[in-house]
């Protein structure tokens, strides 16, 4: 199972995090993945990674593809490919309408669709194909007198970037196994995996092209070798009650409708409602105990050694650590040791 660092979202902390990922890099971190919502842009700061790591790999978590078009988006993968000397994935995602039609006045529609033809675009770009392009929801160029079929100037530094899709719900994670390199889940709980995933792993998996290469599936925990003490574990309980109850709206909400599924349907209510209200502490103490367990990885070496088993049968090929200790030097400490354990299994 392959070791990656997964960021919060970007701050005035990030060229101290940034320190932390060049000797995170060092303890034996593979991939460094940057997050994107409504904070700071993705790819400012991956160019900025690019720039001061040496071999580690480097992914957005996640791009959205409403607010670019699939030929930037093409463009800026090809770019940070270039940088980084062929160490950039491009992590992609339908983000959701609280965000794309809130924040960023676009209209959130067909997201498995405009999915599905973004990446085939920035394949064909980076394959420095004559673009040319008649989808449902793109068409490149559009007709008229001035538009003509382009190729990329550049010769990108690969023609095959991996793409990792984002993605929660049935229809996205069939997408997902079926045209992806990899799949980047969230909140995932290794003990319901099968259940409510199995069936669209193995739908997408039915019509994967062979060329694309094993599913990559890769999950951000909360990470500590430690007690899982409330107070080290108060940030993910208090992230997971934001994107319960406020990262969308009530009926339109797709982290609460994957913990419904996981079995937690009144709790997840509970969650929404309150935190909707404007009570985010009682929101955030009414998260169930047994789902911040299970989608963190805190304990003992033991315990996380046993929690790495389990990673491992729900299907896991990448772990995408938040270290969550008190002190550069024992989060450091602690992901040499995770990655020793991974390198057991």
């Amino acid at each position: 199972m392959r070791l990656g660092i997964q960021l919060g979202y970007s701050g005035e902390g990030f060229a101290a995090s940034v320190d932390e990922v060049v000797e995170f890099e060092e303890a034996g971190a593979e991939l460094v993945v940057v997050p994107e919502a409504y904070s700071f842009d993705a790819v400012s700061q991956l160019g900025f990674l690019a720039a001061r790591t040496r071999g580690m790999q480097l992914a957005s978590g996640v791009m959205q593809l409403y607010t670019r078009t699939p030929t930037l988006l093409a463009m800026t993968a090809a770019g940070l490919d270039y940088v980084s000397g062929g160490r950039f994935n491009l992590g992609l995602g339908a983000s959701g309408p609280q965000v794309i039609e809130g924040f960023h006045g676009v209209r959130y529609d067909a997201p498995l669709a405009r999915t599905r033809e973004t990446a085939e675009i920035c394949r064909r770009v980076w394959r420095r194909e004559t673009l040319a392009f008649d989808g449902d929801h793109y068409t490149i160029p559009l007709p008229g007198d001035y538009a003509k079929p382009l190729k990329i100037i550049n010769r990108p530094t690969r023609s095959r970037i991996p793409i990792l899709l984002a993605a929660m719900g049935p229809r996205n994670v069939a997408l997902a196994a079926e045209i992806a390199e990899g799949w980047q889940a969230l909140w995932l709980d290794p003990r319901s995996a099968g259940r409510v995933f199995g069936d669209a792993l193995a739908d997408g998996r039915s019509r994967r092209d062979p060329g694309l290469g094993p599913l990559d599936v890769s999950v951000p925990v909360p990470f500590a070798v430690g007690e899982p003490t409330p107070v080290l574990l108060g940030r993910h309980r208090a992230q997971l009650a934001l994107y319960l109850g406020g990262m969308g709206a009530k009926g339109r909400n797709f982290s609460n409708d994957l913990v419904r599924r996981y079995g937690y349907a009144e709790e997840a209510t509970r969650v929404q409602d309150l935190f909707l209200s404007g009570r985010r502490a009682e929101a955030t103490a009414a998260v169930p105990d047994d789902l911040v367990t299970a989608t963190s990885l805190v304990g003992t070496v033991d315990t996380i050694r046993h929690r790495l088993d389990d990673f491992a049968a729900a299907g896991v090929t990448t772990l995408l650590a938040s270290p969550l200790a008190a002190t550069r030097a024992e989060r450091v400490k602690d992901v040499a040791a995770l990655r020793e354990l991974l390198g057991k299994l």
